[in-house]
């Protein structure tokens, strides 16, 4: 994954790796390629550099005819910060590199007929207490891979072994810099760890954050969340983004409904203010309740 950092004469770098190399600079610098082209680059020009040594500049998706330099469209708004266009280049390279390596895991995926579902949620929520559930239940029926992240130790992928699935796990603290999220170059970091040919279902136990794993591709055919009432109602307008990207949101712990203050009719209603195409799925892992509902619903994306 692209890193962005500046140096003390305050020039500022966001590096890639491979064919899609993309860096930003803020200050006028020059340099050369490998086929010995030279040129130098206007403030914050970020480009990137494909196999056969041509590039381009500019902002990408900025609107036709806009001065160089504007915010891309339906970027989000960065103005707040004092390198704001800046930014927004940079982050466009970045997510323009995962993008390409979620798009690499997808075809490895369909190509071994595999159906990945990236599973998010907030730290607690009962993912892997759901997957328990999941495994034990679909075992000898479907043929499933967890990738499991977490920042530090292995006490999730731990508490799956033993029901037949094949786990490859992910410290983003070991060597990804304790990203609290996965991304694409993390997943495929794993795929060589699981016999994709030999599997029906990949399931993608993603770092629990209600932020960042909603923004990053990491090649799943299938978003869903696990959502816990304990959370309060108010989550889907707080954290639009996650709750926008999921296809399915399980909405767990519901053994202890009767005894929160849980406005379960307005959480419902907040959830479609932000997404009203979603799937909803009223569970509780701990009890059962619901998880055949949800096994369905993985059966379903076969």
């Amino acid at each position: 994954m692209g890193r962005f950092h500046r140096h003390d004469d305050g020039t500022a770098h966001a590096h890639a790796h491979e064919d899609g190399t993309a860096h930003a600079h803020d200050d006028a610098t020059e340099h050369a390629h490998e086929d010995g082209s030279e040129h130098a680059h206007d403030a914050a020009t970020v480009h990137v550099h494909d196999g056969d040594g041509g590039h381009s500049h500019g902002t990408p998706n900025a609107v036709p005819g806009s001065a160089p330099g504007s915010v891309p469209v339906g970027a989000p708004d960065h103005s707040g910060y004092r390198t704001g266009v800046e930014r927004v280049e940079v982050l466009e390279a970045i997510f323009g590199e995962n993008d390409k390596t979620a798009a690499a895991n997808r075809a490895q995926f369909a190509a071994a007929g595999v159906r990945a579902v990236n599973l998010m949620s907030s730290p607690g929520a009962g993912k892997t207490t759901l997957l328990r559930e999941t495994l034990s239940r679909l075992a000898g029926e479907l043929r499933i891979g967890v990738i499991e992240g977490d920042i530090e130790t292995s006490l999730d992928a731990d508490r799956l072994a033993g029901f037949g699935a094949e786990i490859a796990l992910i410290n983003t603290g070991n060597g990804f810099g304790g990203e609290c999220h996965l991304d694409a170059p993390m997943v495929a970091s794993a795929l060589p760890r699981l016999p994709l040919r030999e599997l029906d279902l990949v399931l993608i136990e993603n770092v629990g954050n209600l932020v960042c794993p909603a923004e990053f591709d990491v090649g799943q055919d299938a978003r869903a969340m696990v959502y816990a009432i304990t959370e309060g109602e108010e989550k889907p307008l707080k954290y639009p983004v996650m709750f926008r990207s999921c296809e399915l949101v399980v909405v767990n712990k519901m053994d202890l409904l009767p005894y929160l203050g849980f406005d379960l009719d307005g959480f419902v209603e907040n959830l479609r203010k932000v997404n009203p195409a979603a799937d909803l799925i009223f569970a509780s892992a701990r009890t059962g309740d619901g998880v055949d509902a949800w096994c369905n619903w993985l059966r379903a994306r076969r």
